[in-house]
């Protein structure tokens, strides 16, 4: 995936609310949405874009899915950062 696609991915403030989630670790989709308070649709489809840009991957985890940064998706020491080869995200401290 290019760097223009990413940021594509990147430019929706919800995908990149979700990925702010996950740099504390795997969540459940209901953690995530204990924050964003979307309709669940509305989060499935930007999780869906996520996996398909393969940022993010999935676990099972009995009847629920384990949403986590996808292992190709290199950190930064500070763990706030994210770098993508071409560009790197920080995080603000939540």
């Amino acid at each position: 995936m290019s760097c223009v696609d990413i940021m594509k991915v990147l430019s929706d403030e919800t995908r990149f609310a979700v990925l702010q989630r996950l740099l504390n670790g795997p969540l459940h989709v209901h953690e995530i949405n204990a924050e964003l308070s979307l309709d669940p649709t509305l989060l499935s489809h930007h999780l869906k874009v996520l996996r398909d840009a393969e940022l993010v991957t999935t676990k099972r985890d009995g009847k629920q899915i384990l949403y986590s940064l996808a292992p190709s998706v290199r950190r930064g020491r500070d763990r706030r950062t994210l770098d993508f080869g071409c560009c790197k995200l920080q995080f603000a401290a939540t």
